[in-house]
């Protein structure tokens, strides 16, 4: 049956609902900024497909809706007719020798997910996976089946699709959902993918994320690094085109501000440890992003009515996302 549906927020649950749904419906975004949805968490983010490395802080069942969503992601990248980056050949997570405690107690923090599992490797295997990091480190866990996409390019390439598609965009404008209708307007079924634009309706807080993305040519990292240290634990997410985007894993504040000099210096300076080549590096930019979450830091996926409400994505967007949009989706009858 063909619907008319309004998809209230352009981010990333946002995008990846029109996308499903605009295939046999008709679809209206609604976003409260303009088209280059700059306060968006996932424009923001590294995009890791992390689930067994996020098993560490959340829950199993989480951890596996991960496993679910990394199975989808290339199915809908196919569907985008400009390239997206994806890759999926694990993460490295290393650690200098007097943090080998930290990089333990990670590994032993680590929930088992189906046949999926991590494995202790010695400089030898670190070599073997990263040769650029032969030499710096003795320890490591390497976590196989992990993953990662360029969110960049998926945000541009799905915008792309989604006006190929007739879909229709109302940019710069905020919304009232009342009784199926968006400022007065009657929809068959409403996606409220608002984020933290719904903390007025739902008891949600941001959680600040901070990533600086770079341009690195003198370093050649194959897939994510994660880097276990007691006070600022970092990941290293290479991109196309001799990029790297550098972020620490969370910051429990609700500032939207610019990122402070003692962040960035640390986040630049523990880059460095990994790989000297950072120091030659390009700042591209450094930005920070609010992630929206409930007090569990659980994602839920609700309906009152015709209204279908997908938030709570907490530090997981890119991992659950795919998986919460499906169940979304199929609530719709």
């Amino acid at each position: 049956m063909f619907y008319n549906i309004a998809v209230v927020g352009f981010g990333l649950a946002g995008r990846l609902a029109a996308l499903e749904l605009s295939k046999l419906h008709h679809v209206t975004v609604f976003e409260a900024d303009d088209e280059q949805t700059p306060n968006s968490a996932g424009k923001v983010a590294a995009a890791m497909l992390a689930p067994l490395a996020e098993s560490v802080l959340c829950e199993a069942d989480l951890a596996l809706m991960g496993l679910d969503s990394m199975k989808r992601w290339p199915s809908i990248i196919a569907e985008l007719e400009s390239e997206v980056f994806f890759q999926q050949q694990g993460t490295l997570v290393i650690a200098h020798q007097q943090d080998k405690g930290d990089l333990q107690s990670f590994a032993q923090r680590i929930k088992p997910l189906a046949d999926h599992t991590g494995k202790y490797i010695n400089a030898q295997q670190i070599t073997m996976l990263e040769p650029e990091l032969a030499g710096r480190f003795n320890q490591g866990l390497f976590l196989p089946c992990e993953g990662q996409i360029d969110n960049q390019a998926f945000y541009k390439a799905s915008f792309t699709q989604l006006n190929k598609r007739k879909v229709k965009f109302v940019f710069n404008q905020r919304v009232t959902i009342n009784d199926n209708k968006i400022n007065n307007r009657t929809f068959d079924y409403i996606i409220d993918c608002r984020g933290l634009g719904a903390k007025g309706d739902k008891p949600l807080r941001g959680v600040r994320g901070e990533v600086a993305r770079l341009y690195a040519p003198e370093v050649s990292l194959i897939r994510p690094v994660r880097l276990m240290h007691p006070r600022y634990p970092i990941y290293i997410a290479p991109k196309p085109n001799s990029e790297y985007v550098i972020g620490a894993t969370e910051i429990e504040s609700q500032d939207s501000g610019a990122a402070t000099v003692r962040s960035t210096l640390e986040l630049l300076s523990a880059a460095y440890t990994v790989h000297s080549g950072f120091a030659e590096a390009r700042l591209l930019n450094i930005q920070t992003g609010l992630r929206p979450a409930f007090s569990d830091n659980r994602p839920e996926v609700s309906q009152v009515g015709n209204v279908i409400s997908i938030n709570g994505l907490y530090r997981h967007g890119y991992m659950l996302a795919p998986a919460l949009v499906a169940q979304a989706v199929s609530q719709i009858q």
